[in-house]
């Protein structure tokens, strides 16, 4: 029974992620892209300016500091999909999958700058008064109330996308793997059950705290996790510096050929990119918005150009460099395994020994950060649909489900996700080229004063 339902998940994700969804997002990417001119891309440098903090107002309406809600979305998005859900882009499509992250990821830029202005443009008022933002509120104050049916919907599914199975999962698989198994200290059934209940437990103490907790606490972990990842990934690039060139090579070819070991088509390439890149840096899935929908200010431009930096430091450099060490390593032709075991080898290849080990660590760290932003989302996604006095709720759904996620297959997981992130794209992006308009006539605005203040 189990299994036939896992299949049928699979067979839906499978069919969802089609040609639509493609168009949305890419396509609708490519309209932001156009529509605003490159604008956000010509003031890269001024988004660093607004993201160090020199125009933060403490006494602007808002919940975070520009850095923490970036930090805050990043935590969500900079995680098991930078390490995990590369090394299943590679296993599924070949290394040309990645091509096609790019391409995505880049179009995502313009995307995220969109849904994000629109998350403080039209910032709204929850059941307690208090000041929320995210795809939900800027459906219903943007585009009027008869359209909260979608709101609604973008709700329900955001608490199953938002869900910590896949990071649970992958979490407790590299625990399983690299630590238990070979050290003869588990890797039953009964280890995966301590270990969900141990990732439960610690994730139970932090998100109770709220979204000020979670801000301060990923504002100090998301740094230190990326520069130790980074610094290792690094390592092992350059310990083969012979082999960058042919890397980057073989992602081009197989790009547009498809990889001959996998048999892939470029259809089935193209999708897989798409599909990972939307796992790795959410643009245009409505989670981000109302991690920025909280930032301390009154310009959304000001925090769209923040949120634009995202899939830049998520799936252009973190996930090229994870690719990198996988296909420079060849382990995703020598290994059989998938998803993080095929990451942890590729570690264990670059770093002889101690490589896994500090891969675990890191993932520690992603998977962490990540299971503590994710309940932020999910209590303003319930919050919104009964009322913010019950969206504590979520947070003891989201504990429990940790060990669900711990104990189930990853393949499900992926398309169950999968499904949930493709639901929540449609209302988040149609409702943002709806209100695309708007969103050109305050950038045209900001930049207008941007540009007298500095001459």
């Amino acid at each position: 029974m189990l299994k036939k339902i896992g299949e049928i998940i699979i067979s839906i994700s499978d069919w969802i992620w089609g040609a639509p969804l493609l168009i949305l997002l890419l396509g609708g990417g490519l309209y932001f892209l156009f529509y605003s001119r490159l604008t956000p891309l010509l003031y890269f440098r001024h988004a660093l300016k607004i993201l160090s903090g020199k125009y933060d107002d403490p006494n602007e309406p808002g919940q975070l500091r520009h850095y923490q809600a970036l930090s805050t979305a990043l935590a969500g998005t900079v995680g098991m999909g930078n390490v995990s859900g590369v090394a299943l882009a590679i296993t599924m499509g070949g290394p040309g999958a990645i091509f096609w992250m790019w391409i995505s990821a880049l179009l995502g830029v313009s995307t995220k700058f969109f849904t994000c202005t629109l998350a403080v443009m039209y910032r709204g008022k929850d059941s307690a008064g208090e000041i929320q933002g995210g795809p939900m509120y800027f459906i219903t104050e943007g585009l009027g109330k008869n359209w909260k049916p979608m709101a609604i919907f973008f709700s329900i599914v955001g608490m199953i996308g938002v869900s910590p199975l896949f990071q649970a999962n992958q979490l407790t698989q590299v625990i399983r793997d690299v630590i238990l198994e070979p050290n003869n200290l588990g890797g039953s059934f009964q280890s995966d059950l301590i270990t969900g209940v141990v990732i439960s437990v610690i994730v139970g103490i932090v998100v109770i705290g709220g979204i000020k907790r979670i801000g301060n606490v990923t504002g100090r972990v998301v740094p230190f996790m990326v520069i130790i990842y980074v610094t290792t990934v690094l390592f092992i690039i350059f310990s083969n510096t012979s082999q960058i060139i042919p890397a980057f090579k073989t992602i081009l070819h197989d790009a547009f050929t498809g990889d001959a070991v996998l048999g892939g088509s470029l259809g089935a390439i193209i999708i897989t990119g798409v599909r990972r890149a939307a796992f790795s840096n959410e643009a245009g899935l409505g989670t981000a918005p109302m991690a920025h929908g909280a930032a301390k200010t009154s310009e959304p431009v000001r925090e769209g150009l923040v949120a634009m930096l995202g899939p830049i430091i998520d799936t252009i450099i973190i996930c090229t460099m994870t690719a990198l060490a996988i296909i420079i390593t060849n382990t995703w032709i020598n290994s059989e395994a998938d998803g993080i075991t095929l990451t942890a080898h590729a570690f264990d290849v670059g770093i002889p020994v101690y490589g896994k080990y500090i891969l675990t660590i890191c993932v520690s760290f992603f998977a962490m950060s990540t299971l503590f932003a994710f309940p932020y989302y999910g209590t303003k996604c319930l919050g919104f649909v009964a009322g913010a006095k019950y969206q504590h709720l979520y947070n003891y759904f989201f504990v429990a489900v940790i060990i669900v996620g711990a104990l189930s297959n990853l393949q499900v997981i992926i398309g169950l996700i999968d499904i949930s992130f493709a639901l929540m794209a449609f209302p988040t992006v149609i409702s943002a080229l709806l209100l695309s308009p708007k969103v050109r006539a305050a950038v045209i605005d900001y930049f207008a004063r941007y540009k007298n203040q500095s001459s």
